[in-house]
């Protein structure tokens, strides 16, 4: 029989550097630019073809 393990509550001091670091990524090399024209693009069609 296993013995029931208590689970500690996490550290808010270090959660809360690592949340900062999620959500959307954008590139920051020199394909950046061409890159955010592609997204544009593609929004623009998809809107296009749903109207």
């Amino acid at each position: 029989m296993k013995a029931a393990r208590r689970l500690r509550p996490r550290n808010p001091v270090a959660v809360q550097p690592l949340l900062k670091k999620g959500g959307a990524h954008q590139r920051k090399d020199d394909k950046a630019s061409r890159a955010r024209q592609k997204v544009a693009l593609r929004r623009r069609l998809r809107d296009d073809a749903s109207e």
